[in-house]
């Protein structure tokens, strides 16, 4: 008897590295066999509309309007019984009455998406990110009610859906030890680079749209404190001290932190050293890396991250952060640093603009690393998953 499995689709493409996964998700559910699964995809921003016309599973769109978005909220906010919300939100809410209707033995939440414990119905959610509980000091995880948003999802996550999808061990045991979630419920799913870094060709208006340095490192980021934009920064000011050439080209939008960095580069004299590109279209971040010396990525937050997967797969050299689950994540495939460190940052800049050979071995290193873990892989491990948590289901 087949399987009927349910996405649930929220999460836009100015989510960034969120989008991507659940991208990488739904071409997991359109993998698996249609003998014995059938698949249907919910979703409720338009910007999914484009993709999903590329895949052969059966959709709905749901517009669920202000009214019932100001319930979920108020709910939340007046911390009203996640329990009795589950009964009623059927009634009103219009995604929720779409997904209970569909009848599926398990609906898949790939962004942290409160639905997943809102609606009754057996649910996979995602928890790729409890760094509010780790990395507390920066204000993008616990400013404005921020931590308390947070520690309400990971609560009701905890109480609520039948399994959770986590990046890597460390996520798993992470998560078991913030909110006591059996170790059996949690699956390590890691992540791999977004579609659009497998793209081979050029954009026609690549060079019109951007003025690249002959060399430059790279930092695909946005400027939220955690991303260390300042150390970075000095790193490079520190380097150019015997380097002059040295150049550093961000990408990211220019919002958050993004004054202050440019003002740091204004400050330490480094305009003709630092290039700022503002919002990269997905379309041109493949060829951005092919022709950058390496990747800097000083960031403060795991367990692991995207960008140093999309570099090992072009043949970008990786520098990153010793932190959390990274060293696991990159192996021998990337010099590792103290994000604290501007000298160590520094120490990795010196020797990455200055060694061809130690590029050359760390290329070699990340492509195998990049060749050990894609798509394939990540829909196998996946299928696994789903087939534990649905005969548990079946069990109960």
């Amino acid at each position: 008897m087949k399987k009927k499995i349910g996405l649930f689709l929220v999460s836009t493409p100015n989510d960034g590295g969120t989008f991507q996964h659940a991208r990488s998700v739904l071409e997991a559910l359109e993998a698996l066999p249609p003998a014995s699964y059938d698949v249907v995809v919910g979703y409720e921003s338009g910007s999914w509309a484009e993709h999903l016309r590329r895949h052969k599973v059966r959709v709905f769109h749901v517009v669920p309007g202000f009214f019932s978005r100001a319930i979920r909220s108020a709910w939340r906010m007046l911390r009203l019984p996640v329990g009795l919300l589950r009964i009623i939100a059927p009634y009103f809410h219009p995604s929720i009455k779409a997904m209970v209707k569909e009848g599926c033995a398990l609906w898949v939440f790939p962004s942290e998406d409160p639905y997943s414990f809102y609606a009754s119905v057996p649910s996979l959610t995602t928890m790729l990110d409890l760094m509010h509980r780790y990395e507390r000091q920066f204000p993008e995880v616990s400013a404005n009610g921020m931590y308390e948003v947070r520690e309400y999802y990971g609560k009701n996550v905890a109480a609520w859906t039948k399994g959770v999808l986590v990046d890597s061990e460390l996520g798993r045991r992470m998560a078991s030890e913030s909110y006591g979630i059996p170790m059996e419920r949690i699956f390590a799913l890691p992540c791999i680079p977004p579609h659009y870094i497998y793209a081979d060709h050029v954009p026609a208006d690549f060079e019109a749209k951007y003025a690249l340095p002959k060399k430059y490192l790279f930092y695909p980021a946005q400027f939220w404190m955690h991303k260390n934009h300042p150390r970075l920064i000095r790193s490079v000011a520190e380097v150019r001290k015997a380097f002059p050439d040295v150049a550093l080209v961000l990408a990211g939008a220019k919002k958050n932190g993004y004054d202050e960095a440019e003002r740091l580069v204004k400050e330490m004299g480094l305009e003709r050293s630092v290039l700022f590109l503002g919002y990269v279209p997905d379309e041109y971040m493949a060829e951005l890396y092919r022709r950058a010396r390496a990747l800097v990525m000083p960031t403060f937050f795991g367990p692991t991250n995207i960008p140093q997967l999309e570099a090992f797969h072009l043949g970008c050299p990786v520098a990153t952060s010793n932190i959390y689950g990274i060293p696991h994540q990159v192996g021998d495939a990337a010099l590792l640093f103290n994000p604290n460190s501007v000298d160590e940052i520094a120490d990795c800049i010196r020797r990455l603009w200055s060694d061809d050979e130690l590029c050359r071995v760390l290329i070699e290193r990340g492509k195998k690393k990049s060749a050990e873990w894609g798509q394939a892989q990540f829909n196998a491990v996946f299928r696994e998953i789903l087939d534990t948590v649905l005969a548990r289901i079946e069990n109960e």
